[in-house]
């Protein structure tokens, strides 16, 4: 049982869902009671694994996590970045075998809620399974657009275009502000996502800092050309259906 002082596990998802739809107190209620369990797991360490037959899905509390695939000699392509309030592998609801891995970049506290609950509640709530179907159909709008950019945008024009996705993800949860945000992944790790060499990924955020439009402190990013990072990267942010956004 949670004490009265402890934060609910679901206020992150509840969080995550208030940025791309609207639900009811019930709703709100339904999903603060699912049952989970709630684990500290270790920085790049496996969620689940390519090939498995998850029986539960699991949601990210704090800290960053990533899909990723593995070619036989090593080399990784990270699939996605996922931030507090995402369930990267919510697809396992309805397809059984997982086709790629989750894993955690940094340490974080996952909670672990069985599909059976999560059936159970979106029986229960349609309009729920509604948003969680919503959810799986904005990651595949961020996934044409990060193809779009490892095909057709320069290097400068992907880190810039995925900085930008980065900090308005986390605006929309209340991670992030003023343009500011922590980006405690490793330059590797952004040149796995892009298709990019560690030498790069490096080159490209020191001509950005020579050009002021980021400054990167003790994994601290801040925007500091945000309009003209927008201009460079072509960003339009329909793509992230994103229904609560601040200014700033």
């Amino acid at each position: 049982m949670l004490s009265a002082s402890e934060p609910n596990p679901m206020d992150a998802l509840i969080r995550k869902l208030g940025s791309i739809a609207t639900f009811s107190a019930e709703e709100r209620q339904a999903i603060e009671r699912l049952p989970v369990n709630v684990r500290m797991l270790h920085p790049r360490q496996d969620i689940v694994r390519d090939g498995s037959k998850p029986s539960q899905c699991c949601l990210l509390l704090s800290g960053w996590a990533c899909r990723y695939k593995l070619l036989r000699d090593g080399r990784r392509q990270i699939l996605s970045f996922h931030i507090p309030g995402d369930i990267p592998d919510l697809q396992s609801l309805q397809i059984p075998t997982m086709d790629h891995s989750v894993a955690t970049l940094t340490e974080a506290k996952v909670a672990f809620i069985s599909h059976e609950s999560l059936r159970g509640l979106t029986e229960c709530f349609p309009g729920i399974g509604e948003v969680l179907t919503r959810c799986v159909l904005l990651d595949a709008a961020t996934f044409r657009e990060w193809m779009v950019g490892m095909g057709r945008r320069d290097a400068f024009e992907a880190i810039a275009h995925l900085l930008c996705e980065l900090y308005l993800k986390l605006q929309a949860v209340g991670l992030a502000e003023n343009y500011r945000f922590s980006l405690p992944f490793t330059q590797t790790d952004l040149g796995d996502a892009l298709g990019l060499s560690y030498v790069h990924v490096n080159r490209v955020l020191q001509e950005m800092r020579g050009k002021s439009l980021i400054t990167l402190r003790c994994h601290i990013l801040e925007i500091t050309g945000w309009d003209e990072l927008l201009r460079i990267a072509e960003f339009d942010a329909t793509y992230l259906h994103l229904e609560q956004r601040a200014a700033g």
